[in-house]
């Protein structure tokens, strides 16, 4: 995967292992994972689900509360990992906001919903040129 398909920032993901007691180390890896299982079946995603938002990198959409729960169960991750990816993922969403001028949309949104962030694959992995 390069670099254009990381959904999460890097200090994201930091903060968001920090508060789900999931290694540092662990969580890039957990969101690559969860990325690659997610990025397959993109369409279906984007036909079922909010899209508040989405940019050369990355797609977000809104899911009922429980997706997460759902994917870490297909995916077979313990729960203090879904919820670092879920919590990675709301974090980035909130960021998102705040540089959209957004963050009181988002943050309603997160009552409601759970974020999820796909990474786009870069220009020249989608057969487009710079």
């Amino acid at each position: 995967m390069t670099v254009a398909d990381e959904p999460i920032e890097g200090q994201i993901l930091l903060l968001a292992a920090a508060k789900a007691s999931v290694p540092p180390s662990r969580l890039p890896d957990l969101v690559e994972r969860v990325q690659h299982y997610l990025a397959a079946d993109l369409d279906r995603y984007r036909r079922s689900a909010e899209c508040p938002y989405e940019d050369d990198d990355r797609i977000v959409l809104l899911f009922e509360t429980g997706f997460w729960e759902q994917i870490g169960s297909t995916l077979a991750l313990e729960e203090r990992e879904w919820d670092a990816v879920s919590r990675a993922h709301a974090e980035q969403f909130r960021r998102i906001g705040r540089r959209r001028d957004r963050e009181d949309e988002f943050e309603t949104a997160l009552e409601i919903r759970e974020p999820v962030c796909i990474g786009r694959p870069a220009a020249d992995e989608r057969g487009m040129t710079g």
